[in-house]
């Protein structure tokens, strides 16, 4: 098997930008044929996004909105990032027909399940901020509010805050990813990482404190989670290694062999 690039004559700089361009316009036109067809329910989607606050806000209280036009710019700031984070799939595919032709196919063997595991591991840590840390963090403020003081969060905020939180855990939960990439390319091995564990934990600890909100729930909420999938970085690109090493060792093996004869 060649390990040529499948594409050897090399393209015009003019040609790349043009279909950079074209990959481009394809993600900016999917992001708003998806917002056109949620728009319509915009108040639904920020209903279901403010249902973890609004479990836990006492009786008879309400969120409220401290800007005239928060009523309708929220929803429909949140409609426009939800079209976003639902094109994302796209935009990655689009990302992929651009670099593909450059890449080795040994390359591409790789490249494609770390996309398609980004792809996943993002909307796990935005779905696991939103059914288990947002319940505990809002449990935990209600819990929290001083006697005589109502609890009556601005929509805007409220939508700062979670968006903060959406994009902080998504992220987060791409730590395997970035692992096996360094341990790929060669940046960092297996033994290494090992090593600095120690630091790798209070490096979560330290995220966590700065990402989320000043209390130890949600910290430990997302440090947590950051030092688990490390571990599952660290174990996978141990076996992606192994099985790199594996060919390397065979051909070596062969090579040792002495030459035959003739008799």
């Amino acid at each position: 098997m060649s390990e040529n690039p499948e594409h050897d004559q090399p393209m015009p700089l003019v040609s790349h930008l043009t279909e950079l361009r074209t990959r481009l316009l394809r993600c900016v036109a999917a992001i708003f044929l998806i917002f056109a067809g949620l728009f319509s329910f915009a108040q639904q989607i920020y209903t279901l996004v403010s249902a973890p606050l609004r479990a836990h806000l006492p009786a008879n209280a309400t969120m409220i909105a401290t800007d005239v036009a928060s009523p309708f710019l929220t929803p429909f700031k949140l409609t426009m990032i939800v079209s976003l984070f639902l094109a994302i799939p796209f935009i990655l595919q689009q990302i992929w027909g651009f670099i593909a032709p450059g890449l080795y196919r040994h390359e591409k063997r790789i490249a494609i399940p770390l996309l398609v595991s980004s792809i996943f591991l993002f909307y796990a840590g935005m779905a696991f901020a939103y059914f288990l840390v947002f319940p505990l963090i809002f449990g935990f403020f209600a819990s929290a509010t001083p006697e005589g003081v109502s609890m009556m969060t601005d929509i805007a905020s409220y939508l700062d805050f979670v968006m903060t939180l959406f994009f902080a855990f998504g992220v987060a939960f791409e730590i395997p990813v970035a692992v096996v990439l360094l341990v790929w390319i060669g940046v960092v091995d297996v033994q290494y990482l090992k090593k600095i564990r120690p630091y790798v934990i209070i490096g979560c600890f330290v995220v966590g404190m700065i990402l989320t909100p000043p209390d130890i729930f949600s910290q430990t909420l997302l440090a947590v989670p950051m030092w688990m999938l490390f571990e599952v970085g660290v174990l996978c690109g141990s076996l992606i290694r192994k099985r790199s090493h594996a060919p390397e060792q065979a051909g070596n093996d062969h090579d040792d062999q002495p030459p035959a004869t003739l008799s």
